[in-house]
């Protein structure tokens, strides 16, 4: 492994730790409302606290640019933490001078300090270095336990790994562990589904995919684009007519790298998109001229399980069908839950992240049964284009 993890940190009571954490979660009235962040950095809190470190939590929450914008103070977040961890946490109106470093000197070993939003300050998201050494005149040890931020070449993610002995919390290892074991060095034959609206917005992601995996399943309204290129008729369908050439230069490309694409051989159609609106299914060269396809068929579904049955590995990222509404979301369902079972008998490792994906997942009542979900965003994306992650080479580094 090309990082350290707490596994390599010795003698740490006494020693001022700075953990980059992810608790940029949804308030309401002043209430944090899904602590499921805060919940996964947890483990790596209380492990470095219960180890007699001085913990001093380094997070962000919205986007305040640079400015001190009180609605986005981390104070109320201090209390959800303090609650999810059961342990007193306190908190510093500032995260660097000497607002910060009265508190932090006052602390005993297993204390557990956070300090305000790290973005009020216009040197976090410019990476920049007399910020980064600021933050670092606070701490001994620097810890990254924030996944969904290393994408970003932020002076806490990026700069200031590089001031302190560096390492990856608990919850970093474990994705990094999992996405190693998804695309970096997977059981092979490898399947991806990838999903969603536009297929302008996963180019990218696309095109590292075929050179990558044994088999490609394409749904939602990506897959409306790729049969247009080919000559279907879609009807009303979401569609980007205009990337038809990217579509078949995708194709082109896996044909060349021996990646089987996998598109829907059949759809669910209907004329308006609600719930209970009246629909059918049609084969795809069959859609009427006033339907739109909102979900892949049956037959599609079998061909799609029938790949997740044969993969040792799956990577999926992306609904595929409308499956914000019934009946639309039967297809991506189905193909969840028999990833789910083909996990559970221990003949795959699968791997998903992404809001929708994560959403459609506990729609179908099976996330907990894939092997690991990502809840990191824009991070797992971009790991997914293969695109170098400055938080996690920084730490490599």
């Amino acid at each position: 492994m090309p990082f350290k993890t707490l596994d390599d940190l010795t003698d740490i009571a006494g020693k001022r730790v700075l953990v980059r954490v992810d608790l940029n979660v949804p308030m309401e009235d002043g209430h944090v409302t899904d602590a499921t962040r805060i919940e996964r950095v947890a483990p790596t809190i209380t492990e470095l606290s219960n180890r007699g470190a001085k913990v001093i939590l380094l997070a962000h929450f919205g986007r305040p640019k640079g400015k001190v914008v009180p609605e986005m103070s981390l104070k109320p977040v201090a209390r959800a933490v303090e609650e999810v961890l059961d342990h007193r946490v306190f908190f510093a109106a500032d995260c660097i001078g000497e607002t910060v470093a009265g508190p932090v000197a006052e602390m005993a070993g297993g204390d557990i300090v956070l300090v305000e939003n790290l973005r009020f300050h216009a040197g976090e998201e410019a990476n920049d270095v007399q910020f980064a050494t600021a933050l670092a005149a606070q701490g001994d040890i620097y810890v990254n336990d924030a996944f969904s931020a290393a994408h970003r070449a932020h002076a806490s993610t990026e700069a200031l790994a590089r001031l302190l002995p560096a390492y990856a919390g608990r919850a970093m290892q474990a994705e990094l562990e999992a996405l190693e074991k998804g695309l970096g060095n997977p059981a092979k034959p490898v399947a991806a589904i990838v999903g969603g609206a536009k297929v302008s917005t996963k180019i990218d992601l696309l095109e590292n995919l075929v050179g990558r995996v044994d088999a490609l399943v394409i749904g939602g309204g990506m897959a409306n684009t790729f049969l247009a290129a080919k000559g279907v008729d879609v009807g009303k369908s979401l569609c980007e007519h205009d990337l038809a050439d990217t579509a078949n230069a995708i194709l082109a490309r896996a044909t060349q790298t021996g990646c089987a694409i996998v598109l829907p051989i059949d759809a669910v159609v209907a004329r308006e998109f609600k719930a209970g609106a009246p629909s059918e299914t049609v084969p795809v060269d069959k859609v009427p001229s006033d339907a739109m396809i909102l979900d892949v068929g049956p037959a599609t579904v079998a061909k799609v399980n029938g790949w997740i049955s044969q993969a040792r590995t799956l990577v999926w990222n992306g609904p595929l069908g409308a499956f914000e509404i019934e009946p639309f979301d039967a297809a991506t369902i189905a193909a969840a839950r028999h990833a789910a079972a083909e996990t559970a008998r221990g003949k795959l490792v699968s791997v998903a992240g992404g809001g929708d994906t994560v959403a459609a997942l506990n729609k179908a009542g099976c996330a907990e049964k894939f092997s690991y979900i990502s809840t990191a965003g824009g991070a797992f994306l971009e790991w997914m284009e293969g695109k170098t992650l400055p938080g996690v080479a920084a730490l490599e580094a």
